[in-house]
């Protein structure tokens, strides 16, 4: 763990310091108050060496814990969102900012991914057009997972809509408090059922399962 990984991906090390790993969840009630803090911090309150905190960690925990590295560059992510075969997504689960959810400490990019593609790095950075940005959000994933009759605004296809203000769309969920939501979308439907109206959820369960070209249908 203190070494360059030869044939695996040292993350830890990547970063450049235990400072940069931040603890976000656990799976032990126990564990929870240590949500929230770095790696080096949790060493220091243990007294012990960050790589013996680590394991001590994961053993203690049934290897329950989330974390976030610290290693990316931002002028990397603005090059690489320029490139016209990216497209958006995020891989963080959704998650309501009350109850039970509140002792753990997800990725910002739970309340925030898309909003943040199109208030920073559109309106603010002008890394990219808005045009361009929709694309990646909408048409371009959809074709790519072979969505059927998804990603575009045209007859035949499901209506899926999303209004947005692009002067007013921006994240707000941070490291230190993710469970914000974004601010900017008007109103949203789901297979041309209204599921948002003036920025509030309707209620209506208007989606559906969505199967792309690999999926396998069990025999009856």
């Amino acid at each position: 763990m203190r070494e360059p990984g030869k044939d695996w991906e040292n993350l830890c090390l990547l970063t450049g310091s235990p400072e940069r790993v931040l603890l976000v969840g656990f799976g032990p009630e126990s564990m929870k108050p240590l949500t929230g803090k770095t790696l080096a911090e949790v060493a220091k309150l243990r007294g012990k060496d960050w790589v013996e905190t680590a394991l001590d960690l994961l053993v203690e925990s049934g290897v329950q814990v989330g974390s976030i590295f610290f290693l990316m560059s931002e002028d990397n992510v603005k090059k690489e969102i320029r490139l016209p075969w990216v497209s958006f997504g995020s891989d963080a689960g959704s998650e309501a900012p009350e109850g039970v959810f509140l002792k753990s400490s997800p990725h910002p990019r739970a309340y925030g991914n898309f909003a943040r593609v199109l208030g920073k790095y559109v309106r603010e950075e002008k890394a990219l057009p808005l045009s361009e940005a929709i694309r990646k959000l909408s048409s371009l994933p959809a074709t790519n997972l072979g969505l059927d009759r998804r990603g575009y605004l045209k007859p035949g296809m499901f209506a899926d809509v999303v209004v947005f203000d692009p002067a007013t769309i921006a994240d707000r969920a941070t490291y230190e408090k993710p469970q914000q939501y974004a601010v900017g979308v008007r109103e949203v439907f789901v297979n041309g059922v209204q599921v948002l109206r003036d920025g509030e959820p309707t209620g209506a369960p208007a989606g559906r399962a969505l199967r792309g070209p690999g999926a396998v249908t069990a025999p009856k």
